[in-house]
Parts: C-alpha cells; sequence; structure tokens
C-alpha cells in the first residue's frame, strides 16, 4: 500500500513536471512550433516516458487548457457561494480571477492566444468550461441589474467588458513584471474601475461613503456576520474575525435560583441579544414559564428589544442612551424601594448598573447567562489568513473582551506597535478605555452605542 502510494506520487510530480514544462512552452511559441521533444528536454524527461502521461501533443495541450480552466471556474463559485451581495459577488469574482491569472501565467497566455484566435477550435469540454465562467458572470451581473445596484447593460456586452478589463490588467502586469505589493494595488484598481466606472448605478454612488476601505470586525462569530452587512452596504471591504464565542456560564446555580424563586420579579434587563438568547434557552431548560405582563422588561438598544419581541417578551423600556448610565437615567424615574431587579448577564459584566441600582433601593439579582471564550483555531484560522493578506484601513472592537482576546489570539505583546498604521473604532465608552489603557488612541466612537450608531460615526470620520 505504502509503496503503491509513492510510486503514484512519483507519477503525479513527473505529469505536474511535463505540465508545467509545457505550459512554458506553449505560452511562448505558437502551437505548430512545440515539439514533444523540446517539452521532453525541458521537463528533464525522456521523451518516451512524456508519452507514457500523453499520447499526443494535442492531448498535451488540451489537458494543461481544461486542467487551469476547471480549477478556475471550481474555485470562483467557492468564492461566491457565501457572498450575499451582487457587488461582493462581483468583487470575490474580478480579484480572484485577476490573481488565478497572475499566478498561471503561462496557461493565461495560452488562453488568449486560443481566445484570439478564431480558428483554432477548442475542444467542446474546454468551450463549455469557457460557457460556464461566462454564464457565472452573468448570473453575477442580472443579479445586480435586478438590486438596482448595476446598469441596465446589456449583460453579455458587460461579461465581455468586464472579462476583457481584467485580462488586460492581467498583461499589463506580466509585461511590467509586477512585484507582489503591485498587484495588490492593481486588483482593486480594476475593480474599482468596473465597478465604478463601467456598470454602477450612479444615483447611488452616495450610499457607498466607505468604499475602498477595508475593515476589521471582531466580535462574537454570529454578530460579526451581521454586523459586517451594514458596513458592506456602504461599500466597505470587510474582513470578518471572530474574538467572542457564546458559551453557557460554567454555573447556572444562580440564574435558575432568580427564575425559579418564589420572589417576585419586577424588572428584567436584558444588556444584550445574547442575554435574551441565553435567558430564553435556559427558562426552556427549566421548563420554566415567567409572566412578563407582570414586570417591566428593559432592553438596551434596537437589536436586544427585536430579540425580545421575536420571543414574545414585551419590551417597556430602551434606554435613548444604549449603555449603563442610560438604564439608570431610565430606571430613576421610578420608584425601586424594594423593587426586584433581575439582570441576566455576561459572567464577566461589569458592577456598575446593579452597584448604581441599588443606590436606588433596587434589591438585585445579577445571574451568568452567558460566557465569553476564544473561539476555536477552526474559527480563526481562515479569518487570520485573510487578515494577514490584507491592509485594514480601521479595526472595529465592540467590547473590551474583543480587544482583550484579539490581542490574546494575534500574540501581540506590543499593541502601539502593532497598531501604529491602523484607524481604531470603539463602540462605548468601556471599550474607548480598555483600548485607552493600552497606551493606543481612538479614532472613531459613536454617541450611539451600536453599530448603526458606529457605522455613522466611521462614514463621518472618512469624510
Amino acid at each position: 500500500m505504502i509503496v503503491e502510494k509513492k510510486r503514484e506520487s512519483k507519477k503525479n510530480i513527473k505529469r505536474k513536471k511535463i505540465i508545467d514544462s509545457a505550459a512554458n512552452l506553449f505560452s511562448r511559441k505558437s502551437y505548430h512550433e512545440v515539439m514533444m521533444e523540446d517539452v521532453a528536454k525541458m521537463s528533464d524527461i525522456a521523451k518516451g516516458t512524456v508519452y507514457t502521461y500523453f499520447n499526443s501533443k494535442e492531448e498535451l495541450y488540451f489537458s494543461i487548457m481544461r486542467l487551469r480552466m476547471e480549477k478556475l471556474t471550481t474555485s470562483l463559485k467557492e468564492k461566491i457561494k457565501d457572498e450575499t451581495s451582487s457587488i461582493d459577488s462581483l468583487h470575490s469574482f474580478v480579484i480572484h480571477l485577476y490573481m488565478f491569472m497572475m499566478k498561471y501565467q503561462d496557461f493565461f497566455l495560452m488562453y488568449q492566444k486560443e481566445s484570439l484566435k478564431a480558428e483554432n477550435e477548442l475542444c467542446s469540454e474546454l468551450v463549455a468550461l469557457e460557457v460556464e465562467l461566462k454564464n457565472l458572470l452573468a448570473g453575477i451581473i442580472e443579479a445586480g441589474k435586478k438590486e438596482n445596484l448595476f446598469r441596465n447593460i446589456e449583460t453579455k456586452f458587460a461579461v465581455d467588458l468586464i472579462l476583457g478589463s481584467v485580462y488586460g490588467t492581467v498583461y499589463r502586469g506580466i509585461e511590467n513584471n509586477f512585484t507582489e505589493q503591485e498587484i495588490q494595488k492593481e486588483r482593486e484598481r480594476v475593480f474599482d474601475f468596473i465597478l465604478h466606472g463601467l456598470f454602477y448605478n450612479t444615483n447611488t454612488v452616495s450610499s457607498l461613503p466607505l468604499r475602498n476601505k477595508t475593515l476589521v470586525i471582531t466580535r462574537a462569530v454570529e454578530q460579526s456576520k451581521e454586523s459586517a452587512e451594514t458596513f458592506k452596504h456602504l461599500g466597505a471591504n470587510v474582513i470578518i474575525f471572530p474574538t467572542l464565542d457564546i458559551v453557557p456560564p460554567e454555573s447556572w446555580n444562580q440564574f435558575d435560583s432568580a427564575v425559579m424563586g418564589k420572589a417576585k420579579i419586577d424588572f428584567i434587563i436584558f444588556t444584550s441579544a445574547h442575554a435574551v438568547q441565553m435567558f430564553i434557552m435556559r427558562c426552556n431548560e427549566l421548563n420554566v414559564k415567567l409572566d412578563f405582563s407582570r414586570m417591566k422588561i428593559v432592553a438596551v438598544g434596537n437589536k436586544t428589544a427585536a430579540v425580545c419581541e421575536k420571543n414574545n417578551i414585551h419590551v417597556d423600556i430602551i434606554p435613548q442612551k444604549f449603555s449603563a448610565d442610560g438604564v439608570i437615567t431610565e430606571l430613576s424615574n421610578f420608584d425601586l424601594e424594594s423593587k426586584v431587579i433581575f439582570i441576566p448577564r455576561s459572567a464577566i459584566g461589569r458592577e456598575e448598573l446593579p452597584e448604581e441600582l441599588e443606590k436606588l433601593g433596587a434589591i438585585i439579582k445579577s445571574a451568568p447567562a452567558y460566557n465569553v471564550s476564544i473561539p476555536s483555531n477552526e474559527k480563526i484560522t481562515a479569518n487570520l489568513e485573510k487578515l494577514n493578506q490584507s491592509r485594514p484601513d480601521l479595526f472595529i472592537f465592540t467590547s473590551p473582551s474583543t480587544f482583550e482576546n484579539f490581542l490574546q489570539i494575534l500574540k501581540i505583546s506590543e499593541p502601539v506597535n502593532y497598531f501604529e498604521k491602523f484607524d481604531i473604532a470603539a463602540i462605548g465608552p468601556s471599550t474607548k478605555t480598555a483600548i485607552e489603557n493600552k497606551g493606543l488612541r481612538v479614532n472613531v466612537m459613536p454617541d450611539e452605542y451600536t453599530i448603526d450608531g458606529l457605522a455613522k460615526a466611521i462614514v463621518e470620520y472618512y469624510k
């Protein structure tokens, strides 16, 4: 078994060597000028051995073309499958196509020769792959037109125009022998040209105030995707880098005692959507049904309120200021003397809110409803790769934990050096303080401590 695997591995290495050598020759010479003897010599493999892998020059030629085209179409599908808007899909398509052709330059030059010479008919399988590539792009364009993001341009014309723009840019990169840094800049230039110079609906250009900006969002795994959409709709390139995972608390004892106890609960304060979700989950596990109509429900933030309403919990109070101060300001309008206030919250929640409410005479039952941990390596690896390959403009931190965990995940011992060339946004005062305590400057903090508020502040900052 091991011997067979080694033999197969050697065969694959030889086959790759032949293909790479032939691709190099075919890219520099015409099809008729390349001889199998040339391929054998360049790959340092006997001519007879070359024929054991490929029966003819034609088979070798089309094998190279088909292999690369299959890899290209498959990888393009993979890149765009999770994109949620046609602009993001177009971005992924253009960038990946450009990078693929720059990586496999020999194939690109071969492909362009065939594309430009109608008398050299490709095999039907190769033609089908080319059609599949164009259909993939056509689907993106049609979706963009339906969303009123792209101009009402004829789709086939648009496909040819986009591909021509990308291929022309690849030629430019090959001819000028671009460095890796130049390639990174060029790929964004060509996308910007395609999107805003050719196809973007000029009536809505002003709705993309963050275009050409790359933002890094550090939140919990589930929250990151939702938050990313807010910034993508403003034109930003978003790197999702989750630094938190929401898990049950180490012990449910305090929580269970509060919801199953005989004492009447007068107020429940939900400080986050996570608190609501974990509250519902645990009550269901305990088969506890609270009568929310007999108490006041406070939700900090519209997202938190929306999760409450979704779970049939009517919200009575949404503080104008989404913070502990905002809650205290709202509840100071009530007589809290001997009133029982239940706060299901993070296990590492701050004590400011319970302490201030106690000063107003309330009886506080504060219990961990969830804990935060660092996401698994599986959840981090792909995002870490994206971060390392990009040049962010701004890092967004939505809690002290997201910041501290980010430092821990990346093993950053000198935060000042790491963030020297980046802008930093903090969602609220406690996060800002945690960042500043490390000697860093926070460039953006909104008046409204929400993702929407943060988005407005970031747009204003980059104006």
